[in-house]
């Protein structure tokens, strides 16, 4: 049976082509022509015709169709991708000062079961490839002509809950045989699944580890996110603590501000305690509205908890929100179309 050879390694590329060519240097060859693009290996015009047809008999390059393409006017471009089974995922890139960023998904649809996500809706059908993860790079900056600079792992779908394959993404999309995107411009986020956390940190890879937090305390995060039944708030941020003595490089948690929920001034009080001599960022978002039952919080309230935060010791900043008038948040689009497909409204 055939393999998606974007899933491989370059060391297993390497130990393939010694073990039927005895030509390692051929690995080098192939696996940059995967990070341009190619869709066939009778495009790599550096290998004989021959091989071409041999490597097409034991592999097959995976690769995305563009279903829909929306451009924002803040110039932020989303995704939705149909993979080779029909299944659709999304990504979004975007357009900041220091370069280009990537929002990748990792899973088509995710179990985690956020009420403030889109992606949630249905569950998830399935894990991606590791190759599935990197086409959304590779084919991204090929359609759009541009050089991608940072990723994001914070698209469809828990990235700790597809551990190996992520992992696999992480060592090819920073290898320098091929794209080479350096670990500490790659921020991965998870709603907190602390044994993977704990094996994260062993992994050693200098990114940034984002954390969606969205409360203050267990009873405020218990209504929002389910995972916090499994894995308590203390149990999270001893985690993430562990996290930095092995690791060292400051985390980064997300907190969706939702209008009387958690977006109190006790709230941030209370959060500033929780963090207090953390190596440690917070992230403010207005929460999008994606299933209809979350208000954000209006302008006034989202700056003043910011100030009580950096009053209370932390570093506190509030996202740019980034294409708001073409479904950008995670999840919608391929939300949006699935309800297209039925002939009904997104719920």
């Amino acid at each position: 049976m055939k393999q998606n050879i974007k899933n491989l390694l370059f060391s297993e590329l390497e130990e393939y082509f010694v073990q039927k060519y005895r030509q390692k240097f051929r690995a080098k060859q192939v696996f940059k022509w995967l990070s341009l693009g190619v869709s066939s290996f009778t495009e790599m015009t550096d290998i004989s015709k021959k091989m071409a047809e041999e490597l097409s008999e034991d592999f097959y390059i995976s690769t995305l169709k563009v279903l829909k393409k929306e451009v924002s006017k803040d110039k932020t471009v989303k995704f939705l991708y149909e993979l080779g089974d029909g299944n659709t995922i999304e990504s979004v890139l975007m357009e900041y000062k220091h370069g280009r960023s990537i929002c990748i998904s990792t899973q088509v649809g995710c179990n985690m079961g956020c009420t403030f996500c889109a992606s949630t809706v249905g569950g998830k059908v399935r894990d991606l490839e590791a190759g599935e993860i990197l086409d959304q790079v590779i084919l991204t900056a090929r359609y759009e002509n541009v050089k991608i600079s940072n990723i994001v792992l914070m698209g469809i779908g828990e990235p700790l809950d597809n551990y190996e394959n992520v992992i696999r993404f992480l060592k090819n999309v920073n290898d320098e045989h091929g794209i080479n995107i350096g670990y500490r411009h790659i921020s991965l986020s998870t709603c907190g699944l602390v044994d993977g956390i704990d094996r994260l940190a062993e992994e050693e890879m200098p990114l940034t580890l984002s954390i969606s937090l969205h409360a203050p305390n267990d009873t405020i995060r218990n209504r929002t996110m389910p995972v916090s039944k499994k894995y308590s708030y203390g149990e999270l941020l001893g985690a993430v603590k562990r996290y930095l003595q092995k690791n060292g490089r400051r985390v980064s948690f997300e907190y969706t501000l939702i209008k009387d929920v958690n977006d109190k001034p006790e709230h941030a009080r209370e959060l500033c305690r929780n963090l207090k001599g953390m190596l440690c960022h917070v992230n403010l978002i207005p929460v999008n509205p994606a299933r209809g039952t979350l208000a954000p919080s209006d302008v006034k309230h989202i700056h003043h908890f910011q100030e009580l935060l950096i009053a209370g010791g932390l570093n506190a900043t509030i996202r740019r929100t980034l294409g708001t008038d073409i479904n950008a948040a995670c999840g919608q689009l391929r939300r949006a179309t699935q309800q297209e497909k039925k002939g009904g409204e997104p719920q």
